[in-house]
């Protein structure tokens, strides 16, 4: 933590993996997601003066010295703008942090090369590749603001989802001025419990969110540990939602585009997996990740054996909701090597889906961790049922696309075999997914069954 910035920062990186990377490695540095050390409100002062041409005495009404939260990165502190008396949140870069980045980077490559020359089993260059590619654009808060917008906008005509994304007011280079809004850590389940907020809920909904940005916008926020989102109670009679929340989406500075080939064939991954397809799984695992390790590929992507996934228990209510690597790694000693080689191997794009699955995971993990081992296998369940309605549905897309493409200029015959197969196409689709959703409903049934029974005993 005494170096900071770009270290911690990695290290954070690291403790994000936890369904990939060994536990101790993960548990060493996961007190680097929310133990940063804030910078003197004095030298967060000269940034602001230099960003924006005034001092916070002018801009602000008042600020708060004491930061509301410390990142690798920067510090926020609640303020009040002097012209509008808007409640804002300023994001304030360390003044440090860009000076020193791009000696940083080289840092932690040359040291990653280091160990890699000494043990070879070690692949984790592309570490270094990806902060250097990520943190010009995570140090340039305009691009936190243009992220932001574009997430408000792909979210505008779902007015079904609780999701809100605090109003960007200003940004510069270093300083990012943004809405102010109230809400605590999603995984604060007494805070939730005090508002009557149903844990089950709010996962529903973030499962909800990052499958729609990763299946049908392909504009995926790659960061949502529990410090990125924020639970605000709501009136559900005067939300268009109907929830007693709203999900706050904080930091947007890490995002990815996924190509609408890369959402089809993650798409087809998946769904071969929730089908254990072993033939399928193989094609696809070999498309994606450029490795002939599809079993270990397919554990690391659902965090479960490959033995669950073969004999097609991925979907079962028997299936554990949790699966623990470090007891893989007893029988198979080369296991890190393994995972190693596929992380290496995988395009950078697909590295950072990886992470972002696994900090969801633990965002689950957390929201059930004090419910009956039923409620939470049900939890998964539904998170897989979930996962399966949008990968239908990304493959669905794609597939008409290719049908509206191939039978363009085909004239009048193209365009009755156009529609033909459309309309299958899509009946293929609502067979399935019809299924999917019974099937949700009645784990819906079965959990709250299993709620009034422990209720009444």
């Amino acid at each position: 933590m005494k170096n900071g910035g770009i270290y911690i920062k990695l290290g954070q990186h690291i403790s994000a993996m936890q369904y990939i990377l060994p536990a101790e490695w993960c548990l060493t540095m996961q007190s680097l997601q929310d133990q940063n050390i804030a910078s003197p409100v004095a030298e967060i002062d000269q940034v602001i003066q230099n960003d924006l041409g005034q001092p916070i005495s002018d801009l602000f009404s008042e600020f708060d010295s004491e930061p509301i939260g410390v990142a690798s990165l920067a510090q926020v502190h609640r303020a009040v703008l002097r012209e509008t008396g808007l409640e804002v949140a300023v994001k304030v870069q360390h003044p440090m942090v860009r000076t020193y980045s791009d000696i940083d980077i080289a840092t932690v490559s040359v040291m990653l090369e280091f160990v890699h020359s000494v043990f070879p089993e070690f692949q984790f260059m592309w570490l270094g590749t990806e902060m250097r590619e990520s943190l010009p654009r995570e140090l340039d808060f305009r691009t936190d603001k243009a992220n932001a917008e574009q997430v408000e906008w792909n979210f505008s005509s779902r007015a079904d989802i609780p999701l809100s994304v605090p109003r960007m007011v200003q940004a510069t280079e270093r300083v990012l001025i943004m809405e102010y809004v109230c809400g605590r850590r999603c995984d604060d389940l007494d805070f939730l419990k005090q508002h009557d907020i149903s844990p089950a809920a709010v996962s529903r909904e973030i499962g909800r969110v990052f499958a729609e940005m990763t299946f049908v916008h392909g504009f995926l926020h790659c960061d949502p540990h529990p410090g990125n989102l924020f639970v605000r109670p709501q009136n559900p009679a005067k939300t268009s939602h109907g929830h007693n929340f709203d999900l706050v989406l904080l930091d947007h500075g890490l995002y990815r585009h996924l190509s609408s080939r890369f959402r089809y064939e993650y798409a087809e991954m998946w769904y071969a997996l929730m089908c254990g397809d072993k033939d399928r799984i193989v094609y696809w695992s070999n498309k994606l990740s450029g490795t002939n390790l599809y079993r270990l590929f397919s554990t690391i992507l659902t965090g479960h054996s490959w033995e669950t996934i073969s004999e097609k228990n991925l979907t079962a209510t028997t299936t554990p909701a949790q699966f623990d690597i470090d007891s893989l790694r007893k029988d198979q000693p080369d296991l890190l090597r393994q995972i190693t080689e596929v992380l290496a191997s995988v395009p950078p794009v697909l590295r950072l889906v990886l992470k972002t699955n696994d900090l969801l995971r633990m965002v689950d993990q957390k929201l059930f961790a004090d419910q009956p081992s039923a409620v939470q296998q049900h939890a998964q369940l539904k998170s897989w049922l979930r996962t399966s309605h949008y990968c239908l549905l990304a493959i669905r897309n794609v597939r008409a696309a290719d049908i509206n493409h191939s039978y363009s200029r085909r004239g009048p015959i193209g365009m009755v075999l156009r529609v033909s197969r459309l309309l299958r196409n899509w009946l293929s689709f609502w067979v399935y997914d019809s299924a999917i959703s019974v099937y949700s409903a009645l784990l819906t049934l079965e959990d709250v069954f299993i709620r009034w029974r422990r209720i009444i005993m």
